[in-house]
């Protein structure tokens, strides 16, 4: 998350949504997988608890105009009209957005679109960022080398461990990347830990459970291929394939596909090369998770949105302190190209 969104986080946190009410504007949120019950969470980091996720719908039907994604044209170009309007997105396509999220939505009568990484719903293998805390959180413990990050021991100060590398492990570029994260699978694989089997929650939809998302009236948009980010150490190849693939991909199988989510979406996630490819590739719009509401000023395919945290008691608030990131929302993107 982007500081301007933790500082609205923690602002919104206390100020009555009343008071902010006439301040309100349009905005885009999202989250990930919603899971019936967490058993590791600091491994399971996109899934809401379906208690807390069901208790923040409730609050967003009380709160929110919650519009289908077709309406966001209109919505831009007249935000004052619309301040209260908002766009609900899931990313990159979890087995239980059917199982369990796709029911309470349906249930608060609320639409929604879900971004998915096409060759993980093409294969089912697990997010790469999934496999490698899994690595440096579950793995014996040892010392360890694995390419481009070097020797390091996992033992009591892992969680440290953990941290630095997979920040290190983000800003490779996608085939050293999946070389590092294939080494850290064939650990666990030797040590008897199969991910997928000890969380069920981080496993991938199929084709024939998007289609039947579809079918309730959800909306499928591209959120990459592989999901990994589309920064400034990716090849303009890469970033292409990234950005027309997916698109190409959810055709073939479901139908139009309008929009886009970058993974991780923050600034040093997305390079000028990332956002020219989205925009040439024929979407409409795309997402980033930068703080910030919707508006007709932003550039088309780096529009801002917010992640939902694992609670929200206060979101009505938030959401209007974050027009307050505007600002610094358009210098970026003017660094980046507009």
């Amino acid at each position: 998350m982007s500081m301007a969104g933790r500082m609205a986080r923690a602002t919104g946190t206390w100020i009555p949504a009343a008071l902010v009410r006439p301040f309100g504007a349009p905005a885009a949120v999202f989250f990930h997988g919603v899971e019936r019950q967490r058993t590791d969470p600091a491994i399971q980091i996109n899934q809401h608890a379906l208690d807390d996720f069901e208790n923040m719908v409730r609050l967003i039907k009380r709160d929110f105009d919650v519009l289908p994604l077709a309406a966001l044209a209109d919505v831009r170009k007249r935000p004052a009209k619309h301040s209260r309007a908002l766009f609900l997105m899931s990313d990159d396509g979890y087995a239980n957005t059917l199982s369990v999220a796709a029911d309470v939505l349906s249930g608060f009568g609320l639409p929604w679109t879900l971004f998915v990484s096409t060759h993980h719903i093409d294969t089912g293998v697990l997010n790469p960022m999934t496999i490698a805390r899994s690595f440096f959180l579950l793995a014996p413990e040892s010392h360890y080398e694995i390419e481009d990050l070097g020797a390091f021991a996992l033992n009591d100060a892992r969680e440290q461990t953990a941290n630095r590398l997979l920040a290190a492990l983000k800003y490779l570029d996608a085939a050293r990347a999946n070389r590092a994260v294939a080494a850290m699978r064939a650990v666990l694989n030797r040590s008897g830990i199969d991910v997928a089997e000890c969380f069920p929650s981080e496993r991938f939809l199929n084709w024939d459970e998007v289609r039947a998302l579809e079918r309730q009236g959800v909306e499928i948009g591209a959120h990459a291929d592989w999901h990994w980010p589309m920064h400034q150490n990716q090849s303009a190849e890469y970033l292409w394939e990234q950005a027309s693939r997916p698109k190409r991909r959810i055709e073939e199988e479901i139908g139009a596909c309008r929009a886009f989510a970058y993974p991780f979406g923050q600034r040093a996630d997305i390079a000028r090369a990332a956002w020219a490819a989205v925009r040439d590739a024929g979407y409409e719009h795309a997402f980033t998770t930068i703080a910030g509401t919707l508006d007709a000023g932003s550039n088309n395919w780096l529009l801002p949105r917010y992640g939902l945290a694992p609670q929200e008691p206060n979101l009505a608030a938030l959401l209007a302190v974050m027009r307050a990131n505007n600002g610094r929302l358009r210098q970026w993107q003017s660094r980046i190209g507009t």
